[in-house]
């Protein structure tokens, strides 16, 4: 799994989202998601919904993965979470 894998299953999951997946080792990645679709959702709801979009790949083939959720105009959404 690489960056550009997980960033197409989550764009594929939230297509009308800005998505950002980094990664230095292929190993370990941090996302950036900033979807409509997460306004109102706590901030497990929004894991729930990114780890669904990814599947079984999340702790297998993905040793560790950060997450940055917002929807538009929160906090952080535009920069850094």
């Amino acid at each position: 799994m690489d960056s550009e894998r997980i960033q197409q299953l989550l764009l594929n999951a939230f297509p009308h989202a800005e998505v950002t997946v980094v990664s230095d080792d292929n190993v370990h990645f941090s996302a950036k998601v900033v979807d409509a679709g997460f306004d109102g959702l706590s901030r497990v709801a929004r894991h729930r919904r990114v780890h669904d979009a990814i599947g079984p790949a999340l702790g297998r083939e993905i040793h560790a993965l950060t997450l940055h959720l917002r929807a538009p105009g929160e906090v952080g959404a535009g920069g850094s979470a």
